[in-house]
């Protein structure tokens, strides 16, 4: 596996990371975090600046190094968070007029995976200890709406002995994160995270599950405003805590 370890992710999350590489060694895998990679360009997407991203694009695949990856280097790129994989899938597209990379970009966004997504594919290494927990999911849009992935972290929750799941009101609808729309339009991302702490809160839930670390960063804003003292956390961050007290 290259694992593409992100900028918001690797700055404010670095346990998350370390977690992640975890739980992929737990499953069989051999994990390679590229030099030389950087950020995925997915908020200069979102803010139109595309030249930039493209730049950005162009850096993360000679860092993967694709003529490796065509060679079988590797199996899989992987991310944890979902706002860098919906845009990272989209290199074929971004670079798409780009002679000198249109073809590596296909490859590479073929190849890339989300870590939920690519841990409910394989045989999931079993070997995991309770955890005598309430969990809700709540749908990154970027994962749901963007990837087209909603079963594949549900599926990985229901595997954790111990662990009882109570599906969320609304669970696909906004955190109100959005990319950087919590910043630029801050008075509406609250007024939709006061919504979705009132969903949350009605599952009784004592960890709230999701996939990306934007919506991380906003639940748990939402838990400090509106919350009743729940845990926050990435779905392969549940999945590390079974795996080591097995």
């Amino acid at each position: 596996m290259a694992f593409l370890s992100g900028c918001i992710a690797n700055v404010a999350f670095a346990r998350l990371n370390e977690a992640t590489v975890r739980v992929l060694q737990r499953n069989g895998c051999e994990v390679v975090v590229p030099a030389g990679q950087g950020c995925c360009g997915a908020l200069h997407v979102h803010s139109g600046l595309k030249d930039e991203a493209r730049k950005l694009a162009r850096k993360n695949i000679d860092a993967i190094n694709v003529d490796a990856v065509m060679g079988g280097g590797f199996d899989a790129i992987i991310t944890n968070a979902a706002g860098c994989g919906s845009t990272l899938k989209e290199y074929g597209e971004l670079l798409e007029d780009d002679r000198e990379y249109a073809h590596k970009a296909r490859v590479f966004a073929g190849k890339m995976k989300d870590v939920t997504e690519f841990l409910a594919e394989i045989e999931l290494n079993p070997r995991m200890g309770r955890l005598e927990a309430v969990v809700t999911y709540q749908d990154s849009c970027h994962l749901a709406h963007g990837q087209r992935i909603r079963s594949a972290p549900r599926k990985l929750l229901a595997a954790v002995p111990g662990l009882e799941f109570r599906e969320m009101p609304g669970a696909d609808i906004c955190c109100g994160s959005a990319g950087i729309y919590n910043v630029v339009q801050n008075e509406m991302s609250m007024q939709i995270l006061a919504s979705k702490m009132a969903s949350v809160n009605a599952t009784g839930a004592q960890i709230i599950a999701t996939a990306n670390p934007g919506c991380l960063l906003q639940l748990e804003a939402g838990v400090r405003l509106h919350g009743a003292k729940q845990m926050v956390m990435h779905v392969v961050e549940v999945l590390d805590q079974a795996y080591r007290r097995a």
